[in-house]
């Protein structure tokens, strides 16, 4: 196993809301179709093929930083990695996304959901070990891994979905069975990110990208709690933790019950208004879409966003959700640039 190695780096520092050199930034799907070295790298190959082989997985990982100067790497994973490892037959289907061959339906199907061990994601652990190697004590690594209830979504409705009337059918006509399918997650996914850690990861984030489907009222009762388990079951790995869920505005006050070390606030609510709602240190919150249009657009909203995050220590810049595939990796460098020279949230 690889020794965390001790970083002071601005994204760190502003995960615990301590004063930076300059205003951190990283994208969520900063490594990816946006890029032309990924593209020409993954060839023809599945995604999890690709996830599945650490040559191809680390230098992916690496190629943004190398890009774009960004001050963290994340994991080149996908959220349903653990459960495809245990033989649960997900797959992820190009234009699809995540697809379950027999989704879950009854009590018969918690034995499916093995423990995950550690042979299951050696190769998930090896990619770890050579991007922290790569990355020295410079630049942190985030691992990561989806939060429950987005996680257990994919695995009762089978396939993405919009009215996600499946997973609510079970949770308000079999709530027993729908905590013990959770039960199940919490298992698995606190596995999968400790191994990440115990391998060099120095940061880990929560994506709960289906909570904004929820009613306040369902996520308090439904989501909540298994997110939180999550979270106190890593509290005695010291590494900072990042929640983050898309839509989530009216949710926001309560995630951020969540122990979580950072709020992730997505493009729907203004930064300002996140930080006041969160109290904690937060992450955002530049919509992608706002990336499409040149460097003098992206750049401009970039600059609202700085101008929304004030002064006060604790903020880490990033999109409000995953950079587009049709981005322009000119753009993403023209923000990180702005970013870096003229944030002043915890600037000493």
């Amino acid at each position: 196993m690889t020794t965390r190695p001790v970083l002071d780096s601005p994204f760190l520092r502003a995960c615990r809301g301590e004063s930076v050199d300059h205003v951190p930034v990283w994208f969520m799907r900063q490594a990816g179709r946006s890029l032309p070295e990924y593209r020409a790298l993954r060839g023809t190959g599945s995604i999890l093929e690709a996830i599945a082989d650490p040559d191809v997985a680390a230098e992916v990982t690496l190629q943004p930083v190398r890009r774009y100067g960004v001050d963290a790497a994340i994991l080149f994973s996908d959220i349903v990695v653990p459960f495809h490892a245990i033989g649960f037959g997900v797959d992820v289907v190009p234009g699809r996304g995540p697809v379950v061959a027999n989704p879950f339906r009854t009590s018969a199907d918690l034995e499916r959901l093995r423990d995950l061990t550690d042979a299951d994601i050696a190769h998930v652990t090896d990619t770890v070990e050579r991007v922290v190697q790569a990355l020295g004590d410079t630049t942190p690594l985030i691992g990561f891994a989806g939060a429950p209830f987005t996680v257990a979504s994919y695995l009762v409705e089978g396939a993405p979905t919009r009215e996600f009337g499946v997973i609510k059918t079970l949770m308000h006509a079999e709530p027993d069975l729908y905590d013990a399918l959770m039960n199940r997650v919490v298992d698995i996914t606190v596995s999968f990110l400790r191994a990440q850690v115990a391998h060099g990861a120095s940061a880990l984030q929560l994506f709960d990208s289906w909570a904004g489907s929820l009613t306040r009222r369902e996520y308090q009762r439904f989501a909540q709690p298994a997110t939180e388990r999550v979270l106190t079951a890593l509290q005695d790995l010291d590494v900072p933790t990042i929640l983050f869920g898309v839509g989530t505005g009216e949710l926001l006050g309560d995630m951020a019950q969540c122990s979580s070390s950072v709020l992730g606030i997505d493009w729907h609510v203004d930064l300002d208004e996140g930080r006041r709602r969160a109290n904690k240190p937060v992450q955002g919150n530049l919509d992608p879409a706002r990336c499409l249009g040149g460097a003098d657009l992206a750049v401009g909203a970039a600059r609202e966003v700085l101008t929304r995050a004030g002064r006060e220590a604790g903020h880490i810049f990033n999109l409000g959700h995953g950079v587009l595939p049709h981005t322009d990796p000119d753009v993403l460098a023209a923000v990180v640039d702005v970013v870096h020279h003229e944030g002043k949230a915890g600037v000493r």
